[in-house]
């Protein structure tokens, strides 16, 4: 394996939680994908700060594999085209799907994700790789993920709605942060 690229995001839940806010809750509908928005929605259900939890760590790993793979949040990489799942271990994994999916095959690119979460920070990292070892794991195209999602009898993931590209300095409604006397 090479690595050809690393990203890591932090992310203050709080700047998420005001971004959700001031768009009424639609921040989680632009930047999540299907599947992605029906765990998100199942959290919020049961807590509010479970739901805001989710979507930070989420928009982190978005984030931290746009900057792995070096093309930071533009065309193919786009919101919905990627999702962080879960396996039913519980480890998170990308799960790329459109273009995006087609890009990475294309340049055999593979993926690990690692999230973590506090109260008041989200955090992500992940290490692109070519190269590809045998049981190593990948950032999955859609169908390898409805593969396992079907193991884990649960509703098959959704193809999301066609990608819309966004320019290099999109971040969706993510006010700055505040500046520091550090």
């Amino acid at each position: 394996m090479t690595i050809y690229g690393i990203g890591t995001d932090i992310v203050q839940v709080s700047r998420v939680a005001a971004v959700m806010t001031r768009t009424n809750g639609r921040f989680a509908e632009k930047v999540l994908g299907p599947d992605e928005l029906r765990v998100y929605h199942a959290r919020q259900a049961r807590s509010a700060a479970r739901g805001l939890a989710f979507l930070a760590t989420r928009f982190s790993a978005k984030e931290a594999f746009s900057k792995a793979i070096g093309l930071g949040m533009r065309w193919p990489m786009t919101w919905r085209a990627l999702q962080t799942l879960n396996k039913p271990s519980g480890e998170p994994m990308v799960v790329a799907s459109g273009e995006l999916a087609e890009w990475l095959d294309a340049r055999g690119i593979t993926a690990r994700v690692t999230i973590s979460d506090e109260r008041d920070y989200a955090v992500s990292f992940v290490i692109a790789e070519t190269g590809q070892e045998s049981g190593a794991p990948q950032a999955a195209t859609q169908a390898q993920a409805a593969v396992q999602t079907q193991t884990q009898a649960q509703p098959q993931p959704q193809q999301p709605a066609q990608n819309q590209p966004l320019s290099s300095a999109s971040t969706p409604d993510v006010p700055p942060a505040p500046a520091t006397d550090e």
